[in-house]
């Protein structure tokens, strides 16, 4: 894709929204960028859901509304449940990448950006379903990974079932810098000087500038400034023919470091990543598993 993005010259997008977020612009610019964290050496990303996966409903004929077939695409064909279509077949590893793949790479994507990182060069994960086996769904419910960027670790923890660790801060980021502390969410962020107290500085909301985020169904409030800005940089984009902030390749990147830890949690080793090469480094069997085997009459499409 972003091979194609590129011979065709296009401009394209991905919603990796949090690098539009407004209060984390500002938390880059005014903490990052002024130096306020010192070095930092290391961060943490994590992903805490309430256990809305662990429903484990019977199976059923799919709504006449919906081909079946065709919504499952290349992917293999499963029984049809109310957990797989609309919103949850993201709780199934033949249509996704498990919870790493879902929230974990908006995470990692945010510290990247935030840090002006390119790609990991090792990768580790671990992780399986430690509380609800036998269920319907198929994702890990536990799961860490680190991605070594040569002089700075980012690890990625989630697990949906218990409690989490604050329920205010259900997914985001801590970086550790010498100077100080920052938490970075969707929520807002909280920089910690080294000996010194919180300075929090929570999400701005616009709602007396957009009533409609009060009534738009399913909006989530924290993310409408974002997704507003991220627009605009879109079409600022577009009319420069320049890439947006949220440039494919940044979101290929960050994606692909996500698949590749699940990857490493299935052959239960670290993987040596050669970016520019676009392959696993001395490692055929992890090559292999780059691509999916695709359902026929689908066929899998050979990069040009």
């Amino acid at each position: 894709m972003v091979a194609a993005a590129r011979r065709h010259g296009r401009v394209v997008q991905v919603n990796t929204q949090r690098r539009s977020t407004p209060h984390l612009v500002e938390a880059r610019d005014e903490i990052l960028r002024a130096g306020k964290l010192g070095r930092v050496g290391h961060v943490e990303t994590h992903g805490y859901f309430p256990p809305e996966y662990g429903k484990n409903p019977r199976d059923v004929a799919p709504p006449p509304t919906l081909d079946y077939d065709l919504w499952t695409g290349p992917a293999p064909m499963r029984p049809y449940n109310e957990l797989v279509h609309p919103r949850n077949w993201r709780a199934f590893m033949e249509y996704g990448n498990g919870i790493i793949g879902d929230i974990g790479i908006h995470m990692l994507d945010m510290v990247r950006w935030l840090l002006e990182l390119g790609a990991p060069r090792r990768i580790s994960s671990a992780g399986r379903i430690f509380v609800e086996p036998g269920g319907k769904v198929n994702i890990p419910d536990t799961q860490t990974a680190t991605f070594d960027f040569g002089d700075l670790q980012v690890t990625w923890t989630h697990r949906f079932w218990g409690a989490p660790p604050d329920p205010r801060d259900l997914w985001g980021a801590t970086l550790y810098g010498e100077k100080g502390t920052l938490k970075a969410s969707v929520f807002g962020y909280q920089f910690t000087p080294l000996g010194g107290s919180p300075v929090p500085r929570p999400v701005t909301l616009e709602l007396d500038q957009y009533p409609e985020d009060r009534t738009e169904p399913d909006l989530e409030l924290f993310a409408a400034p974002a997704i507003r800005a991220h627009f605009k940089d879109m079409l600022a984009a577009r009319e420069k023919r320049a890439r947006p902030v949220a440039d494919i390749e940044e979101g290929h990147i960050s994606t692909a470091a996500c698949i590749l830890a699940n990857i490493s949690m299935k052959l239960g080793r670290t993987l040596e990543w050669d970016y520019a090469k676009g392959v696993l480094v001395g490692d055929e069997e992890a090559n292999r598993l780059l691509r999916r085997s695709y359902r026929a009459p689908w066929v899998h499409p050979e990069p040009v």
